[in-house]
């Protein structure tokens, strides 16, 4: 057996960043960021006004002048005539200020009668004039990698880019395999169960930017297990759930290995977990799960979303754990690196009291993964520990 460290190594030797592809910038938001982009131009592209009020000179600006209104500017469309001496422009939020004028006096404080206008309160120091370029200039970057938030989208809009380089989405392909298992919805024989680790992982991985495939369910024969591979052909990294131990039903290593499949490893010293495998079909990465629908989604967390985001290129591919103080006592660990599902709350972590790997129902109660190194030893409350948030 190998430690989660050694195992995380050679799984991204598995797979390694994907090309990029063009999409429309309305389709871009959750999408990762390919190459840098740059703007086209400034923004603003011409000195603009931040208020509502009248465009005229600085030097003249004081309480009680007047001036004389020669027009007006309006977002969209510009004062096309010159400011001069004792003059001023209707000037609106947004406006291009005239040219002549260097200063925006607020509507507020003018007070307006016919075409004239005086200045009725102190105006102060501020010119209420946005300069061109002070939000971005032409060339300014956005730098790759990174996923592309909605603040992103709208800057790359000002910027006038219409379309993104973005990371193409790595296509995951979910094997489910077993007699006993059938698909929500269907009616389960007496022996059988609802197939749940394939859904689970399928949120999971499209939420971390993954195009994922559920494949039809893997009976416990050679066949149904070739034909399910069959299936999987052209996906970027092919996920088994179930079958990867050594009963006497537990096909996928043979099958995978007859298909060609260059083993990387096989069991981690890790609980929920152990029964984990790797290798690489051609150029597919694949990972074979247990069947455990907890050891399912610990090893989706720890090994799978590291992979997707490799694939898609961020840089930060393994999420750093967290330290928390123990809410109560836990026991001593065993010799393996144990996960233990925990609740995190103002009052620190707590371990759940059932760590069975068959049970869902304490994994959704779950927001954190509680981290033993192997024989660690009894913990007491108020000790630091690390925890990963999930």
């Amino acid at each position: 057996m190998i430690t989660v460290e050694e195992a995380r190594a050679l799984l991204f030797d598995l797979v390694s960043p994907l090309a990029s592809e063009e999409v429309p910038l309305t389709d871009a938001a959750g999408r990762v960021l390919a190459r840098d982009v740059s703007a086209t131009r400034d923004q603003p592209p011409f000195a603009a006004s931040s208020m509502d009020g009248y465009a005229l000179k600085s030097a003249e600006v004081e309480l009680h002048a007047m001036f004389k209104v020669i027009g007006e500017s309006a977002a969209g469309r510009r004062f096309e005539g010159r400011v001069g001496a004792g003059q001023a422009v209707r000037i609106f939020t947004g406006a291009p200020i005239p040219e002549g004028a260097d200063f925006v006096v607020i509507q507020e404080d003018t007070d307006r009668r016919g075409d004239l206008i005086t200045i009725t309160e102190e105006p102060g120091p501020k010119t209420n004039i946005r300069p061109a370029g002070i939000d971005f200039t032409a060339g300014t970057t956005i730098q790759a990698p990174r996923i592309i938030r909605p603040e992103d989208v709208a800057l790359m809009a000002a910027m006038n880019i219409p379309t993104v380089p973005v990371a193409r989405k790595p296509v995951v392909a979910l094997i489910s395999t077993g007699d006993e298992l059938v698909m929500p919805g269907d009616e389960p024989g007496p022996d059988q169960i609802i197939a749940s680790n394939t859904f689970g992982l399928k949120a999971m991985l499209e939420s971390a930017g993954a195009q994922v495939r559920i494949l039809p369910i893997a009976k416990d024969t050679v066949a149904s297990l070739e034909a399910a591979f069959g299936l999987a052909a052209g996906a970027d990294l092919v996920v088994t759930i179930g079958g990867a131990s050594v009963g006497e039903y537990d096909l996928v290593a043979d099958v995978s290995q007859a298909l060609g499949m260059e083993r990387s490893f096989y069991k981690i010293r890790m609980r929920p977990g152990k029964p984990l495998m790797a290798g690489r079909l051609g150029q597919t990465a694949m990972v074979g799960l247990p069947g455990n629908p907890v050891s399912a989604m610990v090893c989706g967390y720890l090994f799978l979303l590291p992979m997707v985001r490799r694939m898609l290129g961020i840089e930060q591919v393994l999420m750093p754990f967290q330290r928390a103080q123990l809410a109560e006592p836990i026991d001593k660990n065993g010799p393996r690196e144990h996960y233990m599902r925990a609740v995190l709350s103002e009052d620190g972590i707590r371990a759940c009291a059932d760590q069975d790997s068959s049970l869902l129902s304490v994994l959704a109660q779950a927001n954190a993964l509680l981290v033993r190194d192997p024989h660690d030893p009894a913990r007491a409350k108020g000790d630091e520990v690390l925890y990963l948030p999930i």
